[in-house]
């Protein structure tokens, strides 16, 4: 091992700090870093230098996965000689800013010779917790965190710099609990945290109350106003129990346990100021299971399982690393991950004057970005995608190709949705005339052109326009395809959709109760599209003052949500706000989180009627002082992206 000072040049970009912490021992936490490390720092052919920092100065043992024994000073020793010279220069700290002394503290003092390098395959060093001699417990006692940050509070951010810039990663072991030496490694230090955890409640509120706290002097302290990525990383999971796994990570009511995700992405979406969040793809990839292999000793799977298969840890660090490494927020799937990647090495590969052939794959990747966009709400994101797709597409293709015509398409739906009306209907026009002369007028993929037309027409405030298209549309289906076709189900459902918008809430409620008994019948009472049904159909019932009925509706739809995607998934928190404001108007108990009180139970039966319970039979409740149409505010907005079939591509045929 080399025991000489180092000398490593400076990086040509900025590394970046990333601490492990957990709240209590026993997590994995020093046998998770080590792992990152090692494949961080096998990256690039091994030249991406990577610095393991033991900061756990009470219990240091990061040492130990690497075989490292030598009496070479570390962290303890290095803050120990800060302290000496910020003593020294007492006298004139009033003339240094608060950088100014820290840096120059830290240049007397220099990092190189606290720094070991532990493999000799890569570029991988250590900066141990200290020289464990006799007078190491003694030392460590004396040595006043506190003190020290208010001596100088930009000392530990201005070290931090430091090691950045020779160092592609720096990766911190913090100490566990509410610790001084714990508070600097986490909210001082790093611009990325992982949080290790078990999944009990002691654990979990630990993690909690830390990543509270950091995030809150990230944003409350001015010189510390900088960016700070929190990853949750659940340890020590029993791979062999599903039932008792899918409690802790999604929540039991009945046996009181919350759920590691749910309390995460509230966690999250408060620290981040964000309405709301799914961190499902993430937690499907990154939870370290338990093994005996690595339960005692200080083993590294990733030097063991090279290349290990999905039930290896090393799967699980390497599937850590496609966020942590990417920069990407848990919230981001790992289908974006992966298309960002490819459209990341296509753009470069262009750029390196790669063949124009590879713009074909980057306009197909941008629409296939483009489409996750939409499907998740991120509509300025997916705008983009679109436009870029169909530019490409048009250039390497032509006006009429397929593909330019379907990024064409996802681009009008795109702006429909963002009121840009003009810019949908003069694109969706240019699809219609051109799949009508290459395809004929009677193509599966005109008639769905000419539905889009439809729709954004009757957005515009055209239903007589739209109306006359869509019949048109829907003869052609009932002619082609039959009337319960799922495309005819379908179109039945948008022409319901342009009835309402007309206020023809009567054969707006008939046709929808039609699509509803034949979507129960085909696909089943809980199918999304049967769900979005029941919520067109309460909505006219809520504007006919049928309140009970659309009560009863949103009920089923709330109910069957919480069983599909638990409470906390956007669509089921739609459902509630739903639910709360009918039941709100009656009168009757509001709707929780969890659900709880219902008015009218579903009865699952292969009718349209089933789902009214009795409510039918009861006279209507008249509300004075508001027109019908205002109780339901959202009624329009919530109509727009009814069915999703005006926007994203057709069920198949079955």
């Amino acid at each position: 091992m080399d025991i000489t000072a180092l000398s490593l040049p400076p990086l040509t970009g900025t590394g970046e700090v990333v601490t492990f912490y957990s709240y209590k021992g026993g997590t994995g936490r020093t046998m998770a870093l080590s792992n990152i490390a090692v494949l961080l720092a096998r990256q690039q052919n091994a030249t991406t230098p990577v610095l393991m920092i033991d900061w756990d100065l009470e219990a240091p043992g990061l040492h130990h996965y690497f075989d490292h024994h030598d009496d070479k000073p570390g962290v303890l020793e290095l803050f120990e000689a800060c302290r000496e010279q910020l003593a020294r220069r007492r006298k004139g700290a009033a003339a240094l800013g608060g950088d100014e002394l820290a840096r120059e503290v830290l240049a007397a003092v220099g990092w190189e010779q606290y720094v070991s390098r532990v493999d000799q395959s890569s570029q991988l060093y250590l900066m141990r917790a200290g020289r464990f001699d006799d007078s190491y417990g003694e030392r460590l006692a004396a040595m006043h965190w506190d003190d020290l940050f208010n001596s100088c509070p930009a000392l530990f951010r201005c070290f931090a710099d430091n090691l950045a810039r020779h160092f592609r990663y720096v990766l911190v072991d913090s100490r566990t609990g509410r610790t001084d030496s714990a508070g600097i490694c986490t909210t001082l230090l790093p611009r990325k945290l992982v949080v290790v955890f078990t999944p009990n409640r002691q654990s979990l509120e630990g993690v909690q109350a830390l990543v509270t706290r950091a995030t809150a002097y990230r944003r409350s302290h001015e010189d510390e106003q900088r960016p700070l990525m929190v990853y949750p990383l659940p340890s020590r999971i029993e791979m062999s129990d599903s039932v008792q796994r899918a409690q802790w990570r999604r929540g039991d009511q009945q046996q009181r346990i919350l759920g590691y995700q749910p309390i995460f992405e509230q966690l999250l979406s408060s620290c981040y100021g964000m309405p709301q969040m799914s961190l499902d793809s993430y937690f499907d990839e990154v939870q370290l299971q338990q093994t005996r292999t690595f339960a005692y000793g200080e083993q590294l799977a990733v030097r063991i399982d090279q290349g290990g298969d999905r039930f290896s840890l090393t799967r699980t660090f390497e599937a850590l690393l496609d966020w942590l490494a990417g920069g990407y927020f848990p919230w981001q799937s790992s289908r974006e991950i992966h298309l960002l990647a490819s459209i990341g090495d296509a753009r470069r590969a262009l750029e390196e004057g790669g063949v124009r052939a590879l713009s074909q794959p980057l306009a197909r990747d941008l629409n296939l970005l483009g489409e996750l966009y939409r499907r998740e709400g991120r509509l300025r994101q997916a705008l983009t995608c679109f436009e870029e797709s169909m530019t490409l597409r048009q250039r390497g293709l032509s006006e009429d190709h397929p593909d330019t015509l379907a990024s064409k398409s996802n681009l009008a739906s795109v702006l429909r949705l963002q009121g840009q009306l003009d810019e949908a209907q003069f694109l969706e026009e240019c699809i219609v005339e051109a799949r009508a002369r290459l395809l004929g007028p009677e193509h599966l993929d005109t008639l769905a052109a000419r539905a889009n037309l439809a729709a954004t027409l009757a957005q515009q405030g055209r239903p007589a326009e739209a109306l006359t298209i869509m019949d048109a549309v829907l003869e052609a289906y009932l002619r082609l395809l039959g009337p319960e076709h799922l495309l005819t189900l379908a179109c039945k459902a948008d022409r319901a959709d342009i009835l309402f918008r007309r206020g023809d809430s009567e054969p707006a409620r008939a046709a929808q109760e039609q699509v509803l008994a034949a979507r129960k019948r085909l696909l089943g009472a809980e199918h999304v599209d049967t769900l979005r049904s029941k919520t067109a159909l309460a909505c006219t019932l809520l504007r006919m003052q049928e309140l009970d009925a659309a009560s009863s509706l949103f009920d089923a739809v709330y109910q069957a949500q919480l069983r599909r995607l638990g409470p906390d998934h956007a669509d089921t928190r739609k459902a509630r706000a739903q639910l709360a404001d009918v039941r709100a108007q009656l009168g009757g108990p509001v709707v929780g989180r969890i659900g709880e009180p219902v008015l009218v139970p579903e009865l699952h039966q292969d009718v349209a009627m089933a789902d009214y319970g009795d409510a039918l039979s009861r006279q209507p409740r008249p509300r004075s002082g508001r027109h019908p149409s205002d109780l339901w505010t959202r009624a329009t907005e919530e109509l727009m992206a009814l069915d999703g079939h005006l926007s994203v591509g057709r069920p198949p045929s079955r």
